[in-house]
């Protein structure tokens, strides 16, 4: 499983670095507006439903029955469960998509109902999302792929595949977006053509393993049946994340115009750590864990669960503490260019700050929930996840009203309350908030049954484990805020001075936490699975 993650998780920094770029790129063009609110809009509701759709809740219930094919039944039954699923998959999304782009006004309408308000904005949004939905089709059959893959033990190449799209978006923004009346139509089309190349890139992969097949229409069979009975409940279960933050998109449609690009760019911040190591760990632990089930490896299905906790935990708490102490460097050294101003930098690095707060919730999940999944227990995390779609929906009204009577001015408090929210900035740190503190609700109910269930048992030496990352994270925490007292303000330095400083603080934190963990005893061998 190291090896899987390595391999992982490699390619996913590569990716990672890339959208990083990808968004500097974006944001130095476009700067935060209008059209770039509208495009994040356009862009997010088919990213929500591929993650929904094909990296949620369609491969955790296609990889446990497409591994238990694979280790107990011959190989033409696993290609002919390959084919049939894609053809299923496949109808059905294009079904789904038609219907996307046939009703583009009212998607929007539903999903950023503060647009419908402005007229050019909602136009543009419109004809982003015609462009954009198409997406979900070939990126979910690209989750199949992936899928297959990864179980025969195949991280890499999947992994890579999103650099496809980071590098068509960039080359939209910058060579395609001059040539076009309406310029941030560039990034709509780089979607597009991104969702076809992605697919195409699996094919070589596929065809070494032979699994390269046509689609067949098979609803009705058995394997197919299956998934699609596990599929279902897991809607919620898996993508409760998602869930959020696209409530927090329509919700940050009602508020100052450049939100949702604030909230966009803490998303990208936490999508370093959480896909090069929280996703890489749920990917790889998956059939692992898969196949302990399969083969009635108790002691094998907990220790590798207790594995992927620890190493959750060593890499997401100070990943947390450093994003939020850095939010404000990090932001102004990587995006602060171009269009992109610094009380943009100050609203974004809210935003990093308060998802941050979450991260080690978000990363846990993604290990916990295939501890359900490997047993095809699908029903369980829905009620977790339902818990936490509610309990976030409602700190997102309790956070919000705490911040209208702290930073609303009294002249905006005889006004209506919508007019109030739109002219008043900062008001989207209380979404990032409440997506964290539903997080560790969902966790926390997760761990619960989890527990119940019986088939996890602690390994010896956790209180030593958190007695060791408690005080390598506190030292961490004390060489990061002696740092930021003397660096410089960040939003006014030239760029060379704010990389420089930023790389002192970041190389200093690191080094400072790995340092502290080897001293109070940790080894590399701690790192095995068994």
């Amino acid at each position: 499983m190291l090896r899987g993650i390595l391999s992982f998780g490699s390619m996913t920094m590569v990716s990672r670095v890339f959208g990083l770029v990808r968004d500097m790129v974006i944001n130095a063009v476009f700067g935060a507006n209008a059209a770039t609110d509208a495009f994040w809009v356009a862009f997010r509701i088919p990213n929500f439903m591929r993650r929904l759709f094909a990296e949620g809740s369609f491969s955790t219930a296609f990889v446990p029955v497409f591994t238990e094919v694979k280790e107990k039944r011959s190989h033409e039954e696993l290609k002919e469960l390959m084919a049939r699923t894609a053809g299923t998959l496949g109808g059905v999304l294009l079904v789904i998509v038609a219907l996307g782009v046939l009703f583009a006004p009212q998607v929007t309408l539903l999903f950023s109902p503060g647009a419908a308000d402005e007229p050019a904005k909602f136009s543009m949004t419109v004809q982003l999302l015609r462009l954009t939905f198409p997406f979900l089709l070939f990126v979910s059959l690209t989750a199949l792929a992936a899928g297959a893959l990864n179980s025969f033990q195949r991280f890499g190449m999947p992994a890579l595949t999103p650099v496809i799209l980071n590098l068509c978006m960039i080359a939209g923004a910058l060579w395609l977006s001059p040539m076009l009346d309406v310029p941030i139509l560039a990034l709509g089309w780089a979607i597009l053509v991104a969702g076809v190349l992605q697919l195409l890139f699996q094919f070589p992969q596929l065809a070494k393993l032979d699994l390269l097949v046509w689609p067949k229409w098979g609803a009705a069979h058995a394997g197919v049946r299956r998934v699609m009975k596990l599929m279902v409940p897991t809607l919620f279960g898996s993508s409760v994340a998602q869930i959020n933050l696209l409530l927090d998109t329509i919700i940050a449609s009602l508020l100052i115009a450049g939100s949702q690009t604030w909230l966009s760019q803490a998303d990208r911040f936490l999508e370093l750590p959480l896909g090069v190591f929280g996703v890489a760990l749920g990917t790889v632990i998956l059939p692992a864990l898969a196949r302990h089930h399969v083969n009635t490896d108790r002691e094998g299905f907990s220790n590798a669960l207790d594995w992927g906790l620890r190493t959750t935990m060593m890499i997401a708490i100070p990943a947390m503490l450093g994003l939020m102490l850095l939010a404000v460097p990090l932001v102004s050294t990587l995006f602060q260019h171009g269009q992109f101003t610094a009380f943009d930098t100050h609203m974004a690095a809210l935003s990093v700050f308060g998802l941050s707060f979450g991260l080690p919730a978000f990363a846990l999940v993604k290990v916990v929930l295939p501890a359900f999944y490997a047993r095809q227990d699908t029903t369980t995390p829905v009620r977790a996840g339902v818990a936490s779609l509610i309990a976030n929906m409602v700190f997102n009204g309790l956070f919000l009203a705490i911040l209208y009577l702290l930073w609303v001015p009294e002249e905006l408090r005889h006004v209506p309350v919508l007019v109030a929210l739109a002219k008043v900035p900062g008001l989207h740190f209380a979404l990032g908030l409440a997506s964290a503190a539903a997080s560790y609700l969902n966790l926390l109910l997760l761990w619960r049954w989890l527990r119940q269930a019986g088939v996890y048992e602690r390994k010896p030496g956790w209180g030593k484990f958190l007695m060791r990352l408690g005080a390598a994270c506190s030292a961490m925490t004390l060489c990061l805020l002696a740092g930021l007292k003397w660096a410089p303000d960040f939003t006014v330095v030239p760029v060379m001075e704010r990389v420089l400083w930023l790389g002192l603080l970041v190389g200093g934190g690191a080094l400072v936490y790995f340092a502290s963990m080897v001293a109070l005893g940790f080894r590399l061998s701690d790192l095995r699975e068994h």
